[in-house]
């Protein structure tokens, strides 16, 4: 294919980029720098295009690969952006100082909730929390495997429904 076929072939579609870009980035600025680079690989690599097949979705998977390698190259980074008008970066994985008070405070909750549970609940997560596997614990307990998984599940979901109440 020639240089100006594939160039005019490139424009007619290019349209069609734009709003994809959108619904990757929801935002209008990095969208327009996600078409940039797409049409920027697009005429970087016109020999690798194959012509007679689909252009529309040659390019689809250019800006889609691009979206997800900016998006994983992003997640590796461990830095945040401080608000100032200096825009410092700042180490995300700097030391945290603990509350040891509030800390003590929350163990001893959740052990008073777990204690609270009905006993069918109680014992089986006690063995659970403490390492031992479903079928240790159905043998520990002479509960068929099923029962003891269920009773798990339930005491969870109690203890979820306890705290949920204080998350909000």
């Amino acid at each position: 294919m020639a240089t100006i076929e594939f160039n005019q072939q490139l424009l007619i579609n290019a349209d069609f980029l734009k709003p994809f870009a959108v619904t990757l980035t929801k935002n209008i600025e990095t969208a327009k720098d996600l078409f940039q680079e797409t049409m920027f690989k697009a005429l970087a690599n016109k020999e690798k295009y194959n012509a007679g097949t689909n252009i529309k979705a040659w390019l689809y998977t250019i800006m889609r690969n691009i979206f997800i390698n900016d998006y994983r190259r992003k997640a590796k980074q461990n830095i945040i952006f401080d608000n100032t008008p200096n825009d410092f970066l700042l180490n995300y994985n700097q030391t945290i100082i603990s509350n040891e008070a509030e800390m003590n405070l929350k163990i001893k909750e959740i052990k008073v909730a777990v204690h609270s549970l009905p006993g069918i609940f109680r014992d089986p997560f006690t063995l659970y929390f403490e390492g031992y596997r479903y079928n240790e614990i159905a043998s520990i307990l002479a509960e068929p495997l099923g029962t003891v998984k269920s009773r798990i599940h339930f005491a969870l979901k109690l203890l979820k429904e306890r705290f949920s109440r204080f998350q909000s």
